[in-house]
């Protein structure tokens, strides 16, 4: 809840009407607010193009490196659904300046070569083309657009039936015959095996999922932590300026035209 409540305010404090003197969108904006800055086009037709600019100015610097999550899952674990939906994909949306996301679907799966090659997964059949099929849509997608996908699907009720539709509301323009290809094909086996090959090298290995490293490393003390508040942690371990949603500064827009 307390994550939710964060969400909000960062959501009103990146666009604040009250702080801009209006009381509703203008007519000739078809955006909600949290697009306003999303382009300069966006931000010129919303009449916002001053305190875009002025936002812009407080990003973290860019030579910082960002903490980067790297989420060791599979598809259909319960607790990984509960990890993606309730921490990391809220934390992202608020931090995702400060923090980059690398999302290897395997999990606990065990890859065979006899009869032929494949692979064997915790929740069976389903959850292994649950896995292949967000391998594949990581391959064929940005990795911004993939983590909204993936969202969408584990936090739906039918995590393989929302595959599709989920694809089409967040990457129209990537057919869904592309991913079929994919997961049908030898590029998804290839997929699926380079994720095996890099859950196997995790040091320690891991004993269960969800398993999340920061920058590469796995601690016991992070993983805990990250259960309850990412959101909190990303800030403790990002080495640059806190952004103002880590210090819970107001961000103060000139209400000049």
């Amino acid at each position: 809840m307390e994550l939710l409540r964060l969400l909000a305010a960062v959501l009103l404090v990146s666009v604040d009407r009250t702080a801009l003197g209006i009381s509703h969108p203008k007519p000739s904006c078809h955006y909600p607010p949290s697009q306003w800055c999303r382009s300069l086009e966006i931000a010129i037709e919303c009449k916002v193009q001053k305190q875009c600019m002025e936002l812009n100015a407080i990003r973290p610097n860019e030579t910082v490196p960002p903490v980067s999550i790297t989420l060791y899952y599979e598809t259909l674990c319960p607790d990984c659904r509960i990890f993606i939906s309730e921490q990391l994909f809220p934390t992202w949306l608020m931090l995702k300046d400060i923090m980059s996301v690398t999302l290897v679907p395997y999990g606990n799966a065990q890859e065979v070569q006899s009869p032929t090659p494949g692979f064997i997964c915790q929740h069976g059949e389903p959850e292994c083309r649950g896995n292949m099929i967000q391998a594949c849509i990581l391959h064929l997608t940005t990795n911004s657009l993939a983590f909204q996908i993936i969202y969408c699907m584990e936090s739906s009720a039918d995590v393989l039936n929302a595959a599709q539709p989920c694809l089409h509301l967040y990457a129209p323009s990537v057919s869904w015959s592309s991913v079929n290809s994919c997961v049908s094909g030898d590029l998804g086996y290839r997929l699926m095996h380079g994720n095996a090959v890099m859950t196997r090298a995790l040091n320690p290995p891991h004993t269960h999922v969800p398993w999340v490293t920061f920058n590469g490393e796995y601690t016991e003390e992070h993983e805990e932590k990250a259960s309850s508040s990412l959101f909190h942690l990303v800030c403790e371990l990002y080495q640059g300026v806190k952004p103002p949603a880590c210090i819970g500064a107001s961000v103060k827009l000139s209400q000049s035209d």
